[in-house]
C-alpha cells in the first residue's frame, strides 16, 4: 500500500468531483475510450505542452498548513500607526465568523439573478445607505475596489461628464498636494492614456480657470490635519469644475460630511469598519455622488423594485451600464467589486449602528489628543491645528526614531519631507498610547511624569473646528438600530444567508465564470493575524513570509502561463487587461513606437476588454467571427494589415469565448507579430488551458490571470477578484510598479500586491494539488463538460464545436428556437431553474437568447446529473406548451420562480399543479430552494429608483 503517496494526492481527491468509476461512465456517454483521448481530441497538439509543468510536487492539507504556519511566523505584527488610508480594526466576531469565513456568504455569485441574490442584495443596500448617510450624498453605489482607484473613476466619470463632445475643453484637474501618495500615483496612471493633465499644488493658494474640469481633495488630509475647504470648493464651481473629496467614513462621524460642503463625489475606503488590513487588501472601496451623476457612475448599483406580486425585490438597477452593452463607448471598465468585504463593512455598521460609530470614532480621537498632550511635554508639537486621528510631528530625527521604535516592535509613518505620522485606530488601547509616548521618551532622554489613564482620557473636547463638527443625523434606518445583541445579528445574517443560493447549495455553472470549490484549508489562513494584521506599508524585512509567498505564486503563474516576469498588483480581472495594455502601451513608447494605438477586438470579447482598451489610450477595431463562432482569420488579416502602422495590439480569449480550441491560434499570434503588434490573451478561460497548453507556447506576449475563477478564489457575491498579469520578456520592464517598493513603474492598485491577503487561496490551490493535480484539474474541467454537453445535445442544440465535435470547458445551448415556437425567452428558463434549485448559466452572452454552461472539475457526476436532468425536465415543460398539452401563457416557466409564499397560498389560480411549481424533480423535495421573491420587475425599479434603504414608513409597509 503506498500509504504516503496517497496522502500527498489527498487533496486532488478532495477538489475533483468525479471518482474512476464516474469518470469511466462519464467517458462511455461522451464516447471517448480515455480521458488522455478525449483531451487530444479537444485541445490542437500544435499547442500542447510536450514537459511537465515545473511546479511542486502535491502535499496535503494538514503538510500544507503545517508549513504555512511556518512562513506567518516570518511576518512581523507590530503595532501599526502608520495610516495613510489603512487602519487597525476590530473584526465582531459574529461578522468573522458568520460572513467572513461563511461559505454561503463567500461562494455566493454576483446578483444578476436577483431572486436568488436578496440577501446579499440588502446588505448591500445597506451599504449604500450607510455610504450615503455618513457623506451626505444622494446616492452610492455597491462598492469599488480600492480608494485611490475610485478617486481615479471619480476623476474619469467628472471628466467625461464635462467633456461630451470630441473637443476636451477642460482637461486639467488640480490634485492638492495633501493626498495619499498612492492616489496620486494611480491617478497619474489613470489620466495619461485618456488625456488628462494633472496639475499639483496647495489647494489654499490655488487658482483655477475654466480650463479645469474639477479638483480633488482628502478630509482629513494625509498629514492628518482638518481643514474646512467649503471656500475652495465654491472656487472649483465657479470655474464650472466639480469637486472630488476622498475621505474617511469614521471621521465623518464627527465631521460634517462631504456632501454638505459642497463636494459632488466622495471616495474612500471601508477598510477600517471591521476588515482586516491583510497587507493591502481585499478592502471595499466606496464611491458617492450627486443624483445628477447616477447614470454615469462607476460600477454596480442595487435598487428597490418589486416582484410578479407586487412585493418589494431588489437588484442591481441601471444595468445598461454594464460593460457588455457599452463595450469601447464604457467610461470604465470596472466589473469585479468588492461585494464580500463591503457586505462585512455594512454589517460592522449595522451592529454598532451610529452610536456605537460615534463612541469608537470618539474613543479613537480623544487617544489621539492624549498622545499629543503626552509629546507636548516632551516639547515635541505637532503640526496640525485640528486632527481626527492622525498627529502629525516635526522636528525630531526620524532615522532614530525608526529604529528606537522598532524596538518597541511599533511601527509610524516616516514622509519624505523628514516629518511623522501617527494614526491612532480603533485597537489602539491606553497601554499602546502610552507606550508611544515611552517610545519618544527613550527617543528624547526626557520623562514626561505623564501617564494616560482612562480617568484623564475620558471627557476631552474635540480637536475639531467647530464649523466642522457634524450636526445631521446618519444611520436612522431600522436596519441599523435594531440588531444589537450577538443573538439578533447572527439571526440577521442567517436570514439573510438563508436567501441567496450559494455554492453550498448546489453547483453554479456560469460558462466564463469558472465558479470552481473554494476549499476551506486554502481559505482557513486568510483570517490567520500574521497575514490580517499587516500594514502594506510596513517595511519589507517585516513581511517576509508575504515575500516568500509573493515570489513562489508569482513563479506558480509564469511557469503555468509560459512566461517569464509577473505582477500581482491588478485586483480585478478588468484591472488585470488594464494593467496588460498599459505594459504594451509602454513597450511601444519605449521603442519609438507610440503611435501604435490600434488594438484588434473579435466581436464575441467579453465587453471589458474594449473598455479597457480604451481606458489604456488605444483606438479600437473590431474582428469578425464566423459562422463557427471562431475568429474570422481573414478578416483579421486584412485588418492587420491595413493598420499594420499603427497597430499596436490583439486582444484574444482562449479558448474562445463560444468554449473552442480555435485550431488557427498560432496564425492568428503569428499574423500580429508581423505586422508590428503584440498579443494580449484574455485569461477568463485559462481552466481549461493549466497544464495542457500555455498562452506563452500559444504565442501571447501577455496575459492576465482571474484568481478568482481558475485560481479558487471565491466570487464572495461579487467580489473580490484578483488578476494579476504575466508577461515574456520584452514586457517584464513595463510591469506596474509602486512607490512603497521603490519601483517607479506606474501603478494600477493602491497596495503594491493588490489584495495581498486572498493571493493565500491560490498559493495553496497550487501547492495541494501541485503538477500533476493542476493539469488534471484542465483535463476534468473538460470532461465534465463534455459530459454534460453530450447527455443535454440530444434535447438541445449546441452552438460552437471543436472539429472533433468536442467542447472545450465550456459550451453554449440555444434557446433561440423556444422563443420563435411557443415564446419562452431564454430569462424564462434561468428563472425556471430556480425552482430546481439551480443558479442560471450565463444568460445571453455571448450570444443573445442562449446559457453557456461551464460545470467545473469541482462538480461530481451525481451534480452533474441533477443539473442536466433539470433542464430535461424543462425541454419537457417547453415540449408540453409546444404539444398543447399547457398554456402559452400560464406554465411553470413564465411565473418561474415559485416563492414558497405563492405555492403555499390559499389560492392557486395556475392550471398546472403546485407541486409541479415546486417540486418538479424528486430530488428537488429532498433539498428545497425557496426564492425569497418572485420574478423581479427590472423596467420598474429603473422607472423608480431607489438606491438606499426606503424611509421607516416605507419600511414598515412592505415588511
Amino acid at each position: 500500500m503506498k500509504l504516503f503517496e496517497e496522502q500527498s494526492v489527498e487533496f486532488q481527491h478532495r477538489h475533483i468531483g468525479p471518482g474512476e468509476q464516474d469518470t469511466q461512465a462519464m467517458l462511455k456517454t461522451i464516447g471517448a475510450s480515455t480521458l488522455e483521448a478525449l483531451v487530444g481530441k479537444t485541445v490542437p497538439d500544435a499547442i500542447r505542452i510536450k514537459k511537465p509543468l515545473d511546479l511542486p510536487a502535491a502535499i496535503s492539507e494538514f503538510e500544507y498548513l503545517s508549513e504555512l504556519k511556518k512562513v506567518a511566523a516570518k511576518n512581523k505584527v507590530y503595532k501599526n500607526y502608520i495610516g495613510q488610508g489603512y487602519y487597525g480594526t476590530i473584526t465582531p466576531s459574529v461578522i468573522l465568523r458568520n460572513v467572513f469565513e461563511n461559505p454561503g456568504w463567500y461562494t455566493q455569485y454576483t446578483p444578476y439573478q436577483a431572486e436568488i441574490s436578496q440577501g446579499r442584495l440588502e446588505s448591500l443596500l445597506n451599504f449604500q445607505t450607510m455610504v450615503a448617510d455618513l457623506t451626505g450624498l444622494p446616492i452610492a453605489n455597491a462598492s469599488l475596489l480600492d480608494e485611490a482607484t475610485a478617486a481615479a473613476e471619480a476623476m474619469a466619470m467628472i471628466f467625461h461628464h464635462l467633456n461630451k463632445t470630441d473637443v476636451i475643453s477642460k482637461p486639467r484637474l488640480f490634485v492638492d498636494n495633501s493626498i495619499f501618495q498612492q492616489t496620486k500615483d494611480v491617478l497619474v496612471t489613470r489620466a495619461t492614456p485618456i488625456g488628462i493633465e494633472l496639475v499639483y499644488g496647495d489647494y489654499h493658494t490655488a487658482s483655477l480657470d475654466n480650463t479645469y474640469f474639477g479638483a480633488i481633495l482628502q478630509y482629513p488630509n494625509s498629514h492628518g490635519a482638518v481643514e474646512d475647504q467649503r471656500v475652495f470648493i465654491e472656487q472649483v464651481h465657479a470655474a464650472g469644475g466639480l469637486a472630488i473629496m476622498a475621505t474617511d467614513l469614521l471621521a465623518l462621524t464627527l465631521l460634517t460630511p462631504p456632501g454638505e460642503l459642497g463636494a459632488d463625489v466622495a471616495v474612500g475606503n471601508t477598510q477600517r469598519f471591521g476588515v482586516p488590513m491583510g497587507y493591502g487588501g481585499p478592502h471595499a472601496a466606496f464611491f458617492a455622488t450627486k443624483d445628477e451623476f447616477k447614470r454615469g457612475m462607476p460600477g454596480r448599483l442595487i435598487g428597490v423594485s418589486i416582484d410578479a406580486q407586487g412585493n418589494r425585490a431588489l437588484r442591481m438597477a441601471l444595468q445598461t451600464r454594464e460593460q457588455h452593452i457599452k463595450r469601447e463607448k464604457a467610461t470604465s471598465n470596472i466589473c469585479t467589486a468588492q461585494a464580500l468585504l463591503a457586505n462585512m463593512a455594512a454589517m460592522y455598521a449595522v451592529y454598532h449602528g451610529a452610536a456605537g460609530l460615534k463612541a469608537i470614532a470618539s474613543r479613537v480621537h480623544a487617544l489621539t489628543q492624549a498622545v499629543a498632550k503626552g509629546l507636548s511635554k516632551l516639547g515635541i508639537e505637532q503640526k496640525n491645528a485640528f486632527y481626527f486621528d492622525t498627529l502629525h510631528v516635526a522636528g525630531v530625527d526620524a532615522a532614530a526614531l525608526k529604529k528606537m521604535a522598532e524596538k518597541f516592535h511599533t511601527n509610524f509613518h516616516y514622509a519624505a519631507d523628514g516629518t511623522v505620522h501617527i494614526s491612532i485606530d480603533e485597537t489602539t488601547s491606553i497601554e499602546d498610547a502610552n507606550t508611544i509616548i515611552k517610545i519618544f521618551e527613550s527617543l528624547t532622554e526626557k520623562s514626561t511624569g505623564y501617564l494616560l489613564t482612562a480617568a484623564n482620557a475620558n471627557g476631552v473636547a474635540y480637536q475639531l473646528p467647530n464649523s466642522l463638527l457634524r450636526s445631521s443625523e446618519y444611520l436612522t434606518h431600522p436596519v441599523f438600530n435594531t440588531h444589537r445583541s450577538e443573538s439578533q445579528m447572527m439571526r440577521y445574517l442567517k436570514q439573510l444567508e438563508n436567501k441567496d443560493l450559494s455554492l453550498n447549495t448546489s453547483m453554479i455553472s456560469l460558462g466564463s465564470c469558472t465558479m470552481k470549490l473554494n476549499a476551506a484549508t486554502e481559505m482557513i489562513p486568510v483570517s490567520w493575524p500574521e497575514f490580517g494584521g499587516l500594514h502594506p506599508f510596513v517595511p519589507a524585512e517585516q513581511a517576509t513570509g508575504y515575500q516568500q509567498i509573493v515570489e513562489e505564486l508569482s513563479a506558480f503563474l509564469c511557469q503555468i502561463t509560459g512566461f517569464t516576469a509577473c505582477s500581482l498588483q491588478p485586483n480585478s480581472g478588468a484591472q488585470g487587461e488594464y494593467a496588460g495594455l498599459l505594459s504594451i502601451r509602454s513597450y511601444h513608447a519605449a521603442n519609438n513606437q507610440a503611435h501604435r494605438n490600434v488594438v484588434l477586438i473579435p466581436i464575441s470579447a467579453h465587453g471589458t476588454n474594449p473598455a479597457s482598451a480604451v481606458m489604456a489610450g488605444f483606438k479600437v477595431v473590431v474582428v469578425k467571427c464566423d459562422d463557427a463562432g471562431n475568429i474570422d482569420v481573414a478578416d483579421l488579416k486584412e485588418k492587420a494589415v491595413q493598420y499594420k502602422d499603427t497597430l499596436g495590439v490583439l486582444m484574444v480569449t482562449y479558448p474562445s469565448t463560444h468554449g473552442v480550441f480555435e485550431e488557427t491560434i498560432k496564425d492568428i499570434c503569428n499574423i500580429i507579430h508581423e505586422n508590428g503588434g503584440l498579443v494580449y490573451m484574455d485569461g477568463a478561460n485559462m481552466n481549461a488551458q493549466v497544464g495542457l497548453t500555455s498562452p506563452g507556447t500559444i504565442g501571447a506576449d501577455v496575459c492576465h490571470l482571474n484568481l478568482h475563477k481558475t485560481f479558487a478564489i471565491p466570487h464572495g457575491g461579487g467580489g473580490p477578484g484578483m488578476g494579476p498579469i504575466c508577461v515574456n520578456d520584452k514586457l517584464a520592464p513595463y510591469l506596474p510598479g509602486h512607490a512603497s517598493t521603490g519601483n517607479g513603474q506606474l501603478a494600477v492598485s493602491a497596495a503594491p500586491y493588490g489584495s495581498a491577503s486572498i493571493l493565500l487561496i491560490s498559493y495553496a490551490y497550487i501547492k495541494m494539488l501541485g503538477a500533476d493535480g493542476v493539469k488534471m484539474a484542465t483535463e476534468y474541467a473538460i470532461l465534465n463538460a463534455n459530459y454534460m454537453k453530450a447527455r443535454l445535445e440530444k434535447y438541445y442544440k449546441i452552438l460552437y464545436t471543436g472539429s472533433n465535435g468536442t467542447c472545450a470547458h465550456e459550451f453554449i445551448v440555444d434557446l433561440r428556437p423556444f422563443k420563435q415556437s411557443v415564446g419562452i425567452e431564454a430569462e424564462d428558463v434561468a428563472k425556471r431553474l430556480i425552482d430546481y434549485g439551480f443558479h442560471a448559466p450565463t444568460l445571453s452572452f455571448p450570444v443573445p437568447g442562449t446559457i453557456m454552461i461551464e460545470p467545473t472539475e469541482s462538480e461530481d457526476k451525481a451534480e452533474l446529473d441533477r443539473f442536466c436532468d433539470a433542464l430535461i425536465s424543462i425541454y419537457e415543460e417547453i415540449r408540453a406548451i409546444e404539444e398543447g398539452h399547457s398554456d402559452k401563457a400560464d406554465n411553470p416557466l413564465k411565473h418561474a420562480p415559485h416563492t414558497q409564499a405563492v405555492v403555499c397560498g390559499d389560492e392557486w389560480p395556475h392550471a398546472y399543479s403546485r407541486k409541479e411549481a415546486a417540486f418538479p424533480l424528486y430530488y428537488v423535495t429532498q433539498n428545497k430552494f425557496w426564492p425569497s421573491v418572485a420574478r423581479v420587475n427590472n423596467t420598474h425599479g429603473d422607472r423608480n429608483l431607489v438606491c438606499t434603504c426606503e424611509p421607516v414608513s416605507a419600511y414598515a409597509e412592505n415588511a
